[in-house]
């Protein structure tokens, strides 16, 4: 429970009769300013830099407790705190003039911090500075650069960079501590944490007055379940998707099917066909890529409205993609654009985007008429089409030089546009009575994001084993998603980015495979360059090792479902960190490791050429999935051939290690 006292002149805020911060009258309380900040965006990427003009201390001059509710009067405007649920809500007013905001949260030495939205390269963010600003993750520049290096025999893929040096498709100004407490910050605008100063404080920039909640949990689960509640929760997913893997494949109804038919005569069970290019493809430097046009690609796809019919009558969905852009070459651009429905630049142009290699143009989601045109896209052409989910791509490109129709800053819209844009798509999911039954998946994301969305996945990691961009990026991934409040994440087996010397070999394919099974989907890609990319059928090594992998998938179902059922009514994630129920100094390092719900602890191999794990395991009874062998706490270092993905069920959960003896 938390509380607001008040002796004299002093007030305390206090957790469970601890006090957790105090201010006293005549004394700082927090620090606000006026600053510019300047972006530069280029496909997606951004090179930020602030100044400011002026900086001033709160100091608070009186403080009163009236009815439960706290108010610190400063010398220009004045903060109220108020007690819900186990958490305390901060909200300023009066600051009209200021645009900037430094609060000082106490910490303790070495405290050990999570989350800033999806972060591919840190999990423990204890002395790290995280910028939260929606962006592409995948930068042009590194690429390039890791591309030479592997050209010149440079191949160390354990090297990352300086967290700063990497940017994130999915942030959110949220972070949990070792110490059972969150931080959430009500604002849109940019926000900077710096956990390094001096082990003193936690501080928090960020680019506008805004409110912000700091709340409590008996345990982490208590933790999440109240962060939840304020950022929202997914719903559970539709039946289907426990039925088997979701290939991804592309190419045409006669190679659609042809694939299918390979899947099913390995014994592969197949619950969907994800067919990125239903609406039309382009062939670019960088790969083959889509038609950004909301439409039925009737020559590269003849009869698909029957195939769709017919595949679901044999328990096989159709999945397809869609993104908030529009090809300027096509159709339904000219509609729009003649209606005024895109963004706009300063001189009132439809704002053109360079994606990879061409430009795109946006639907203005701040306007009520082209919100309700592209929902009547997806409700028209996908729905009732027979389309049973989709990629929700993108919504991390909105410029900040760009003219909205609502005449909002774009400073400040420009993070929660990926949120919009999964509100439009959940809109008309319900809309059509749909929840449920239809899947789709984001990969951008921000403070509303889990409230809106379905699922979420990983974006275009690179087909590798590099710590930064590969497989080992998924993990801190969706801890850091779980720890941000979303539950439901997962990747493309196999990753996406590749071209030239970055293609995706058997192994890869098939560690990554093997990974997705302990995720609540399973779903293929067949990547930027299919043609250089192993793919689920390059082999019947392959193709029987995807058979085993989907098997154990399907076996966890009822698990799966209880975990997703779990998430949806009380916000704990399916994925979850070692730290959630072992209070041990490495589970709150643990980077590279995850628990699948309570009782699966899950170490994918993580190295090329491995045949071997070393695996952490916290202080319980394990028993490992492949030898049946017992194991206590500690490090151990078990074989770990391909198919053989180093898994852990706790002794007492007999009926899991059930489930997955019948799928073995």
């Amino acid at each position: 429970m938390v509380k607001i006292l008040k002796e004299n002149n002093t007030l305390s805020l206090l957790h469970n009769d601890s006090v957790i911060y105090r201010i006293a009258e005549g004394e700082p309380f927090f620090y606000i300013g006026i600053g510019d900040t300047d972006y530069k965006m280029s496909r997606g990427s951004f090179k930020i830099s602030e100044s400011f003009r002026h900086r001033a201390v709160v100091v608070a001059k009186r403080i009163e407790l009236i009815d439960g509710v706290a108010t610190i009067y400063g010398n220009t405007g004045h903060v109220t705190i108020t007690c819900e649920r186990d958490r305390f809500k901060f909200s300023p007013y009066g600051f009209r003039k200021y645009n900037r905001m430094l609060v000082r949260i106490p910490a303790v030495r070495d405290e050990s911090v999570y989350g800033g939205g999806e972060n591919f390269t840190e999990f423990n963010l204890r002395g790290k500075r995280v910028n939260v600003w929606v962006a592409e993750h995948i930068n042009g520049a590194q690429i390039s650069k890791k591309l030479v290096k592997q050209v010149v025999g440079i191949r160390n893929s354990t090297v990352k960079q300086p967290l700063d040096r990497y940017e994130t498709y999915y942030a959110q100004p949220t972070f949990i501590s070792e110490r059972k407490f969150y931080y959430h910050s009500l604002t849109t605008a940019r926000t900077v944490f710096d956990f390094g100063y001096r082990n003193e404080w936690h501080m928090v920039k960020t680019d506008e007055i805004a409110p912000f909640y700091i709340g409590f949990g008996e345990s982490f689960e208590a933790l999440l379940e109240n962060l939840s509640e304020v950022v929202g929760r997914q719903p559970e997913l539709p039946d289907w998707v426990y039925g088997g893997q979701i290939l991804g494949v592309q190419g045409g109804t006669r190679t659609m099917l042809e694939k299918l038919a390979t899947a099913r005569k390995a014994g592969i069970p197949v619950c969907g066909l994800w067919i990125q290019d239903w609406e039309g493809r382009r062939v670019t430097a960088v790969g083959k890529q889509l038609y950004w046009n909301w439409e039925w690609d009737r020559e590269l796809y003849p009869g698909l409205d029957k195939e769709i019919v017919r595949l679901n009558a044999e328990g096989v969905k159709v999945l397809g993609y869609i993104n908030p852009f529009l090809a300027v070459e096509k159709a339904l651009y000219k509609e729009a654009s003649a209606k005024g429905y895109c963004v706009k630049n300063a001189a009132g142009e439809d704002y053109y985007v360079t994606i990879t290699t061409f430009p795109a143009a946006m639907i203005d989601l701040t306007n009520p008429a082209a919100y309700a045109w592209m929902k009547e896209i997806i409700k028209k052409n996908m729905i009732d089409f027979g389309l049973s989910g989709w990629m929700a791509d993108f919504g991390e490109y909105l410029p900040t030089d760009c003219v909205l129709y609502s005449g909002e800053n774009p400073e400040l819209v420009h993070n929660t546009w990926p949120a919009r844009w999964a509100q439009l798509n959940r809109e008309a999911v319900e809309e059509s009575g749909k929840l449920g039954e239809i899947m789709f998946f984001t990969r951008a994301g921000f403070s509303a994001t889990p409230k809106y969305s379905t699922m979420m996945w990983c974006g275009d990691n690179h087909v590798d084993f590099s710590i930064d961009f590969g497989l080992p990026s998924v993990i801190p991934a969706m801890l850091n998603l779980s720890c941000c409040g979303f539950g439901l994440s997962h990747s493309d087996i196999g990753g996406y980015t590749s071209f030239f010397n970055l293609k995706r070999s058997e192994e890869l394919y098939m560690r990554w495979c093997e990974m997705n099974a302990f995720t609540p989907l399973m779903r293929g890609h067949e990547g930027l360059n299919p043609d250089i990319n192993a793919q689920f059928d390059a082999s019947d090594t392959v193709l029987a090792h995807g058979a085993k992998m989907t098997a154990l998938h399907m076996a966890l179902a009822p698990y799966l479902k209880r975990l997703v059922e779990e998430n949806a009514q009380r916000g704990i994630p399916a994925i979850r960190p070692l730290f959630f129920y072992y209070d041990e100094a490495q589970a709150y390092e643990e980077a590279y490791e995850y628990l699948l719900g309570r009782d699966i602890l899950v170490a994918p191999v993580l190295r090329q050429g491995a045949q071997t794990r070393t695996v952490y395991l916290p202080q319980d009874k394990w028993i490992h999935l492949e030898s049946g062998r017992e194991y206590g706490g500690g490090t151990v270092e078990v074989p770990a051939p391909l198919g053989e993905i180093p898994v852990f069920v706790r002794k007492e959960a007999q009926e899991v290690r059930q489930l997955l003896s019948a799928g073995c």
